[in-house]
């Protein structure tokens, strides 16, 4: 009677892959028709009460997000959902608050659930020290990688996507740019490098404040930029929960975009195309996002050993009023 490792041995698998093509786990489509018609030639019957016993792990992976309430988080969560529910897995959502405490217990609980593996958006403090081999199942990062990460990751071109914006700001006859950025992500920093990087090269000074990831913070920051002598003409903007920030805070001192101050971000959220005569913002391909980092999820499943590899999409920049002088 044939097993397992037979049916490996024919498809040129591992065993732990038939297992997963066994119980409708996370393999890709090619992979599980190679399985599946080995298991045919051999005419393989599984012992599913032994394969029961001997799993180590669920059907399941774990989604960690730094806020839920960030629309850019909850699109790239719902397309990790499709992908997962499509390759018969469930997935637990984790909110983290950009807290490394709530990091740590979370990524406990995974381990604790035995999870076949995680798609993670880290803070700085936990980019650098996570080790998919410690905790025992594989991790890809999204949205935030840093050189030193040992795990897979698919990211945005941030400092492409700052320059951009920079360039299109210059373009329009600005010279006086500030940059608000977020504080806890290395998302932030890298938008930062390609603001400043854009500016140095036209010999233009490159103004930042960093602040927490929150409306309310990025509201009183730029309310006090704005309040200051030296304001600037133009204002970048590092996300979309600090852009609605950036849009309050306008609205309370009482000015207007672009006659007043000129404003850009990211995230192309729906609002973003309905206050005036809109926000140019540079959009990020959220379902890609999502869609890549559960096929290399299932990619280091089939290939536990292959080396580290990080995808890196580019942004889509969409011109509105608020960055076109009147």
């Amino acid at each position: 009677m044939a097993k397992i490792k037979d049916v490996a041995a024919a498809a040129g698998v591992s065993p732990s892959t038939v297992s997963r093509v066994l119980c409708n786990g996370p393999v890709s489509d090619k992979v599980r028709k190679r399985v599946e018609a080995a298991m045919a030639r051999l005419d393989y019957r599984p012992n599913l009460a032994a394969r029961r016993l001997r799993s180590q792990h669920t059907d399941t992976i774990g989604l960690i997000v730094s806020d839920i309430r960030n629309p850019f988080f909850t699109a790239v969560s719902r397309a990790v959902e499709d992908e997962a529910y499509r390759n018969g897995m469930r997935v637990i959502l984790c909110n983290t608050d950009e807290n490394p405490d709530k990091e740590a217990m979370y990524l406990r609980l995974m381990q604790e659930e035995r999870v076949t593996g995680v798609i993670f958006a880290p803070t700085r403090q936990m980019v650098t020290s996570i080790d998919p081999q410690a905790l025992g199942f594989p991790v890809v990062m999204i949205d935030r990688v840093s050189a030193d990460a040992a795990t897979d990751a698919v990211v945005l071109d941030n400092r492409r996507a700052a320059a951009q914006l920079v360039g299109h700001l210059q373009q329009q006859g600005y010279r006086d740019i500030g940059g608000l950025f977020g504080n806890t992500s290395n998302t932030g920093m890298e938008r930062h490098a390609g603001f400043s990087e854009a500016l140095q090269q036209a010999g233009l000074a490159a103004p930042a404040r960093f602040v927490a990831p929150s409306v309310e913070a990025a509201e009183q920051a730029v309310l006090q930029w704005l309040a200051e002598p030296a304001r600037p003409q133009a204002l970048l903007v590092s996300n979309g929960v600090l852009l609605l920030g950036a849009v309050r805070a306008i609205k309370s001192a009482g000015l207007h975009w672009p006659q007043d101050v000129a404003l850009v971000g990211f995230d192309n959220e729906v609002w973003t195309d309905l206050l005036g005569d809109g926000l140019t913002v540079v959009e990020q391909p959220v379902n890609e996002i999502g869609r890549t980092a559960m096929a290399m999820l299932l990619e280091r499943l089939d290939e536990p050993e292959r080396s580290q590899r990080i995808v890196v999409l580019q942004g889509k920049l969409v011109v509105r009023g608020s960055s076109l002088p009147q």
